[in-house]
Parts: C-alpha cells; sequence; structure tokens
C-alpha cells in the first residue's frame, strides 16, 4: 500500500550536531518551527510502532542564495517490543526507509524537495513497496502568529513482487502508477516558547494500472486526506520536545501514527 501520509514531513525529530567546531563559532541557529529550515541532524523519536532513527547533513549547494540537506531515516524498530499499537502486522523489524534532498531559496522563500520512502512490510499492492516524489513549498508572508507554506508536487509508486490488475504477481520491480499530492505546512505560535503545527495533504493517483488506480490508499480509495498535528515546545534556543500525531480519512485520531520527539541544535 502506498503510505506517503505517514511521513510526513519536514518537520521531524532530530538531534542536531554541528559538522565541525570552527563553523559551530560562527553558524547562526535555524529556527527549528520554520518548515524550510536547514541544519546538520542526527536523532530518533518514540513512536506507537517503536524507534525512528534519523540522520541529516546540510551541505552547499555552490550558492550563496540556496541551501540544502539529505535526511535518511530509518523507521519501526522494535515496534513489537517497544511500541504499543495493537496491530497484527506490528513486529520488531524495520518498517521503512525513507530518504529526501530538500533545497531552500533563502531570497523568495521557496523550497524543493526529492522524497523517496520504501516499505518492507507486505500490503495489498505488492511484497515490498515504494514511492518517489518532487514537490515545491513556498513560505507566505507572515499574517500575524500564522505562518503558511503551500505545497505542491507529483510522484510514481512501484514495488517488488507487484498485485496485477487479474490478481497474478507480476515478478520483480515494476513503476505501477503516478499521483499528484498538494498540501499545506502551517504554523500558529501561540508564544515565543509554544507552537502549534497542522499539515493536511490531499493525494490522488493519476495513472497506472487499474488494481493501483482504484486501491493506492486502501481497497476501493484511489484518493487520501491525511492530517499531522503537532504540539512543540522550545525549552531553548537549541532544544525543544514535540509531540505528533498523524492520521488520515480512513482512520481515526486515535488509530493513526503517534510520537514524541527531542529536537537538539547546535
Amino acid at each position: 500500500m502506498f503510505k506517503f501520509f505517514k511521513t510526513s514531513t519536514a518537520i521531524a525529530c532530530t538531534f542536531i550536531i554541528s559538522q565541525n567546531a570552527i563553523a559551530d563559532e560562527t553558524k547562526e541557529i535555524q529556527d527549528m518551527s520554520d518548515p524550510l529550515a536547514v541544519y546538520t541532524q542526527a536523532g530518533g523519536g518514540f513512536t506507537n510502532k517503536g524507534i525512528n532513527i534519523k540522520i541529516g547533513q546540510s551541505y552547499d549547494t555552490g550558492n550563496d542564495e540556496t541551501m540544502a540537506m539529505r535526511v535518511v531515516e530509518i523507521k519501526g524498530i522494535y515496534g513489537d517490543t517497544l511500541g504499543w499499537d495493537e496491530s497484527a502486522s506490528i513486529d520488531n523489524s524495520i518498517d521503512s526507509i525513507r530518504f529526501r534532498n530538500f533545497e531552500v531559496n533563502l531570497s523568495n522563500g521557496r523550497g524543493s524537495q526529492i522524497d523517496v520512502n520504501y516499505y518492507l512490510d507486505t500490503n495489498h499492492l505488492a511484497e515490498q513497496s515504494g514511492d518517489l516524489s518532487y514537490s515545491i513549498i513556498q513560505a507566505l508572508p507572515k499574517m500575524g502568529v500564522l505562518s503558511l507554506y503551500p505545497l505542491l508536487g507529483a510522484g510514481v509508486a512501484f514495488g517488488n513482487n507487484v498485485v496485477e490488475d487479474d490478481g497474478s504477481t507480476d515478478s520483480g520491480y515494476s513503476v505501477y502508477g503516478t499521483f499528484a499530492l498538494i498540501g499545506l505546512y502551517s504554523k500558529i505560535a501561540i508564544t515565543d516558547k509554544l507552537w502549534i503545527n497542522y499539515n493536511p495533504f490531499y493525494i490522488s493517483t493519476l495513472s497506472g494500472s487499474e488494481h493501483y488506480k482504484n486501491n493506492a490508499f486502501g481497497m476501493d480509495n484511489n484518493t487520501v486526506l491525511t492530517h499531522e498535528f503537532a504540539l512543540s515546545y522550545q525549552i531553548s534556543p537549541q532544544l525543544n520536545m514535540r509531540y505528533f500525531a498523524n492520521w488520515n480519512e480512513y482512520n481515526s485520531f486515535g488509530d493513526g501514527d503517534h510520537r514524541i520527539e527531542v529536537n537538539y541544535q547546535l
């Protein structure tokens, strides 16, 4: 099953580390509540489906007006032992791997992202499945305590040993469809230290096999509206704690993904 909605996003669990001691002396602290913030990072989070680990590195784009980073996430480690989700599919092996390459233009507040997800659990689409997408994010002028960042993107879905329209299995890797997404990152600054994020996304299939187009997001579901809520507290300019919840129109808030994250930046 294509599960883009499970991840979410430019707002994530991180323990931030500097690349070297010299850079630390002059490095400007990034606004960790900003979806377009770029920084070197390594860390993890405690979720209802196990432990998530993240490793990322900012890098020089060769252009003074842009910043960029690459991020790798490994999700669902020891879900059966350490998580509290009661789903029969939860086990102690890794659930999924995610890679992102994110770049932001400082002059116009526009970001772009290549996002690759690979899911290791079998579902109704394939033995293993994945997706690759490209999206653009634009920061809008701040409106008091509210900041908005609309997003538009498209991608391809693929799998290993995918289910064909006639119910047979196509051995090996196949691309079985394309999709589009439109969404919004938002931030409400309650105080200087406390803020809320709400990030809705609408995803729809575009083309591909009939089985994929009709069932990409669950049986008989060719579109999905997803939701992400986050409550964050800034302990210091470099340290915050965050609670995230992810759910969609086909499952309730309580049945969604929940995680607690600690973020530290040097």
